[in-house]
């Protein structure tokens, strides 16, 4: 066919522009897409990646905390099994697996074989530090993945009892149920072309830290007073369940100090909330001050994973533009590709629209609804006078209400179990030694601990039974009989055991004690203690094996097996 004159012109122009590009190369530069770094607000995919990945970060420390100790606190010889919790539930409701019993105790385990339950707990733990890992490391997920990692760990919350009865469990469960709806159903990638990140599920995770501020900020305005008389950082380093070395300095600062931290707290919980509603520049100062927030709080004290958790919706403060300083050179290319599809969406070159695609916008548009619906009685919590904080109006914890610390103790109460190898407990010549736990305060020169984001469930539930009875938490007698036996299950929860290498001491008792921290520079400091105390009474009395065989029984627990 022949060649038109104006091909051929066209053609020579080609080679033209080719030529002056190979001999001026800055030519060639300029045609070439921006530099990765002049990425343009309003697109959220890198946003995506780093909430999953932060997400899967929570998830691995929750499943890694999961197996490390839910056998000695909720397996078969645990301090409450959960098998007896399930059987008990069961029974409630008429012997018989149905829509109500599945509805209070929502788990896969009532679908599983209950006659090991350690080998279950395990296996959710293993599985769920095994997705978590692959989502951390390679930044790809899907619904499937972020949908297994939530209901493993939905099941294992809902069989916990005590040891999972705390707000920031449900607030791991919205936060992981929100990742769902920010992937693909099935493709991993870190950057899935088809599945933009929906607005709708970008807006869930602000409406989300909007809801844990100022729940908690409105809790502590209408609970402790010391939170209006600005008194209660007085004493809260001191009395906070487990304090850390920088809690022991912070405790000293001066009364002014004190009060600037309150007001700089009801700052940050009851007025910086709103600012995710005035616009990008407004809403980004709020992601940034929160996050500060939340570090200052990680520094002063081992609050388990609460505030890196609390991170995570802050996340979504920040587009595309805001977060590309944190990929380095060696991602260039995700920084790239983010920047060609913003380029694409600007110059309107989007791909035609697939029948999944429309599907997905009418989920994400029933998820928003969902969302909304499930809102209602937080938003009317939160506006009641008789607000109450970390509750759940629904049983799969989609839509929680949340707060912390809506009263602070002003004096720090411990208990210390004692054992003795003496016949007679009452024989004022009994040597009694002290079991010393993993982090809770206990030997006066022991250093406070620093474990954050990790947690350690049976030291915390001590703080509580400090200022409770030993009735209200009968799971500490049943530890008691766990150390008359040297159970290795639940000594592995313990971090120093005076009979260890020994026989079992022939008497267990629980002593209460009132805990100060010593003075920086005084007496007791110079000495190496940080901590002062002073024996308050007897929290349990001496309790042996025998002596406790009917109670046990009871209660269908498993009788001790001493180990030697």
């Amino acid at each position: 066919m022949a060649t038109s004159r104006e091909d051929l012109r066209r053609r020579r122009g080609a080679g033209g522009e080719a030529v002056a590009a190979a001999s001026d190369p800055g030519a060639k530069e300029s045609r070439s897409p921006p530099a990765p770094s002049s990425l343009r607000p309003g697109t959220f995919w890198l946003t995506r990646l780093v909430l999953l990945r932060a997400t899967a970060f929570i998830y691995f420390v929750a499943f890694l905390v999961a197996k490390h100790q839910n056998k000695a606190l909720i397996g078969d010889q645990g301090l409450l099994p959960c098998k007896l919790y399930l059987e008990s539930v069961k029974r409630y409701f008429k012997g018989k697996i149905n829509l109500d019993a599945l509805s209070y105790a929502p788990t896969l385990i009532w679908f599983l074989d209950w006659s090991s339950m350690d080998s279950v707990l395990d296996a959710f733990a293993v599985a769920g530090l095994g997705i978590s890992s692959f989502v951390l490391v390679t930044g790809c997920a899907n619904v499937i993945l972020m949908a297994s990692l939530w209901a493993l760990y939905l099941s294992l919350i809902n069989v916990g009892q005590v040891w999972y009865s705390f707000g920031w469990e449900s607030q791991l469960l919205e936060t992981g149920f929100l990742g769902i709806f920010l992937c693909p159903l099935w493709t991993l990638s870190q950057l899935p072309r088809r599945t933009p990140p929906s607005r709708i599920v970008i807006w869930g995770y602000r409406w989300l830290i909007f809801r844990i501020m100022l729940g908690a900020g409105l809790i502590k305005i209408r609970g402790d007073r010391c939170w209006r008389d600005l008194t209660c950082m007085d004493y809260h380093y001191e009395t906070q369940p487990v304090p850390n070395p920088i809690s022991y300095y912070m405790h000293r600062s001066p009364w002014w100090f004190h009060q600037f931290e309150t007001l700089f707290n009801h700052f940050i919980e009851l007025a910086v909330p709103f600012l995710i509603f005035l616009g990008r520049r407004l809403c980004l100062v709020h992601g940034i001050l929160q996050i500060l927030f939340q570090v200052l709080l990680i520094v002063s004290g081992n609050l388990s994973f609460l505030n890196w958790l609390t991170i995570v919706p802050s996340i979504a403060c920040f587009d595309d533009a805001a977060l590309g300083f944190l990929f380095s050179s060696k991602e260039q290319g995700l920084k790239a590709r983010v920047q060609e599809m913003q380029a694409g969406e600007a110059e309107g070159k989007t791909e035609p629209l697939r029948c999944g695609c429309y599907i997905r916008k009418g989920v994400n548009l029933s998820f928003g609804v969902l969302i909304a619906f499930l809102s209602v009685p937080v938003v009317i919590n939160l506006l009641s006078s008789r607000q109450v904080m970390n509750t759940s109006f629904n049983p799969l914890r989609i839509v929680n209400t949340y707060g912390a610390f809506g009263s602070i103790t002003k004096d720090r109460t411990e208990v210390i179990i004692q054992g003795t190898s003496s016949l007679d407990p009452n024989d004022p010549a009994a040597i009694w030694e002290e079991y010393e736990f993993k982090c809770k305060p206990g030997d006066l020169h022991r250093r406070p601990c620093l474990i954050s984001p990790y947690h350690y469930r049976l030291d915390w539930l001590m703080w509580f039974a400090a200022f409770q009875t030993y009735e209200q938490n009968e799971w500490i007698i049943h530890l008691a009989g766990k150390l008359l036996a040297n159970e290795k299950e639940v000594l592995s929860l313990i971090a120093f055991n005076p009979f260890e290498g020994k026989a079992p001491p022939r008497w267990v008792r629980g002593e209460h004690y009132r805990y100060k921290f010593s003075r920086p520079g005084g007496n007791h400091a110079r000495d190496g203690k940080w901590w002062i105390r002073k024996r308050i009474g007897p929290y349990f009395p001496p309790v042996n094996l025998e002596g406790l065989k009917k109670f046990f029984e009871a209660r269908n627990w498993p009788q001790p097996k001493q180990d030697g």
